[in-house]
């Protein structure tokens, strides 16, 4: 037992390597996050004469106070985009695990058809016209709510990882066990298959919880509504409005600073503003990842 554990350990040397790998991909992601947090509190001209600093030479809101002009229209773009982020993503994930389950059954009779489809459509697509005419015309999806989430309800590549995933991790002989007990097939999938998946559930509902939230081109396509516009849309139309009345001169712009916006700031708040609900939520996700790896296997 000595030999074997001390053949599994790691020597210091190694250990510190990792360590400082694992700094080095940790500031990579952190440093660029507390740029941006600087950024959006400096003062406009001083970044324009100065350039971006982690350290503010001349501190400001006003990036800050020009957003909360439209508080309103800011709170009712938050509002539908965690609608659309938690609906969206709970139900691509059950359509995603339904449909990838039985393609991983070796008893499912029409496995590589419906595994040859779903291949096909990874490699070929109808074009975006041909989306926009069955979207708009035939699905209806034109302002309402449904046009932010059902586009991205399915999606192929995550198919194929919840189907390696299936094949991989849930053993043979837990299904063979539930099949002698009398649990038909839903209860087998409902009650064994997903509580033994967590870590591969909660990986493709991270990815489509992202893709939910920083989805900007489906109210481009779809809404235009206003109420009914998400919070990475309303931030690109923010930019634009202020990136145009920055340009515009000899004008008077809001009702609290009185002069243009400032597009360099903005830029950095609205940025702040879109990922920080999404950041704190990770760790949430976090604690599912480490608890289903430690959920069962065939014991004997």
């Amino acid at each position: 037992m000595k030999a074997e554990s001390s053949m599994n350990a790691i020597s210091p040397s190694t250990n510190a390597v990792i360590h400082l790998v694992f700094i080095a991909m940790s500031l990579t992601c952190i440093i660029p996050l507390l740029l941006v947090i600087a950024v959006s509190i400096s003062n406009e001209q001083s970044i324009v004469a100065e350039g971006y600093r982690f350290i503010p030479a001349k501190l400001s809101m006003d990036a800050y106070r020009y957003l909360w002009q439209e508080n309103r229209m800011i709170l009712n773009a938050y509002g539908v985009t965690i609608f659309t982020t938690l609906v969206g993503t709970v139900t691509s994930l059950l359509i995603i695990a339904l449909f990838s389950y039985p393609l991983s059954r070796r008893d499912f009779a029409y496995r590589k058809l419906f595994t040859f489809l779903v291949v096909f459509t990874l490699l070929f697509q109808g074009g975006l016209v041909s989306w926009y005419m069955v979207t708009t015309q035939i699905l209806h999806l034109k302002n309402n709510i449904w046009a932010l989430i059902i586009p991205h309800l399915f999606n192929g590549w995550y198919v194929m990882i919840m189907r390696t995933y299936f094949q991989t991790t849930i053993p043979d002989a837990v299904l063979e066990s539930a099949k002698i007990d009398g649990a038909g097939e839903f209860r087998t999938f409902f009650s064994i298959v997903l509580r033994l998946s967590l870590p591969g559930l909660a990986t493709i509902g991270l990815f489509n919880a992202i893709v939910y939230w920083n989805d900007w081109w489906l109210p481009l396509m779809l809404i235009t509504d206003d109420k009914l516009l998400n919070m990475q849309y309303l931030m690109y139309k923010a930019q634009s409005m202020a990136n145009y009345l920055s340009s515009a001169s000899g004008e008077h712009f809001g009702t609290v600073m009185q002069v243009a916006p400032p597009s360099l700031t903005l830029r950095m708040a609205l940025a702040v503003i879109g990922i920080g609900p999404i950041v704190l939520a990770y760790p949430f996700f976090q604690k599912y990842f480490v608890k289903g790896l430690t959920i069962g296997a065939v014991k004997g």
